[in-house]
């Protein structure tokens, strides 16, 4: 059955016309996938998708995605976090090795709390994150950003203090970046998490960033949230992260408009 698929001219010509000729009428392309943006369910029968080619310096990998979080591209990866995404998508996390850098998965949402509504981020990884070096397979995910500065959550109801150095980055509208501290005291900020694209954020959450010129990010281990379709859902698995002890937090300053 065809496909609703988008192939830009440059997933294209890295594929050849006879691949994407196949995608398009259904012979290759899966009827659903999990979306390579938001990580929720979709369906290439039904709604429109966007095929993503991620290539590396040796492998490269097609995804799929709605084509209302990002469209057809072609996204230069290293050849590391590419082979951690495989790893991902095909459950064989560590492949017998160190696991690699995992994807971070992050939801937007608005976050009541003492009466007022907040911006707040989710980040979730799609996979363990074990510590660089370490060559174990242990889940050090929450351990290393406590490291950095993040509060273990006890009240999702309470607002998490100012975490010094970092930022969201939002610009014209749309979610960017979150930034950390640059090493070595050079000054300058990196980012901890970057969009491939950048991310549509709805208009009551980007109010609310004008307002308080701060993003909340509550940050917990892969399996722990998951996608809420609802921000009630999202709240109710927050308060369920947090009575659980796998929940961490930060206040950010929000960088950009």
């Amino acid at each position: 059955m065809p496909r609703m698929l988008d192939v830009s001219e440059d997933v294209r010509a890295e594929i050849g016309d006879e691949e994407a000729d196949r995608l398009l009428a259904g012979e290759n392309a899966p009827g659903s996938y999990d979306c390579t943006s938001c990580r929720t369910p979709g369906d290439s029968e039904h709604e429109a998708t966007s095929t993503v080619l991620f290539v590396g310096e040796e492998t490269a990998v097609l995804a799929f995605a709605h084509a209302s979080c990002i469209p057809s591209q072609v996204v230069q990866v290293s050849e590391e976090q590419l082979q951690g995404a495989v790893r991902s998508i095909t459950g064989d996390e560590f492949g017998g090795a160190a696991p690699q850098q995992a994807v971070l998965g992050i939801t937007s949402g608005l976050i009541l709390i003492e009466g007022a509504l907040h911006p707040a981020l989710v980040v979730e990884p799609t996979a363990p994150i074990a510590r660089p070096g370490s060559g174990g397979t242990t889940d050090e995910f929450l351990p290393l950003l406590i490291e950095q500065g993040f509060v273990p959550v006890t009240d999702v109801g309470r607002m998490p203090s100012v975490l010094s150095g970092w930022s969201v980055l939002l610009a014209m509208g749309q979610l960017h970046a979150i930034l950390q501290p640059g090493t070595g005291g050079s000054g300058s900020p990196v980012s901890w998490w970057q969009a491939h694209q950048p991310l549509q954020v709805t208009e009551g959450w980007r109010a609310a960033a004008n307002r308080t010129q701060r993003v909340l990010v509550f940050a917990a281990p892969v399996g722990s949230i998951g996608q809420q379709p609802r921000e009630d859902l999202l709240r109710d698995a927050l308060e369920k992260a947090a009575s659980d002890g796998t929940l961490v937090s930060a206040a950010m300053p929000l960088a950009g408009t």
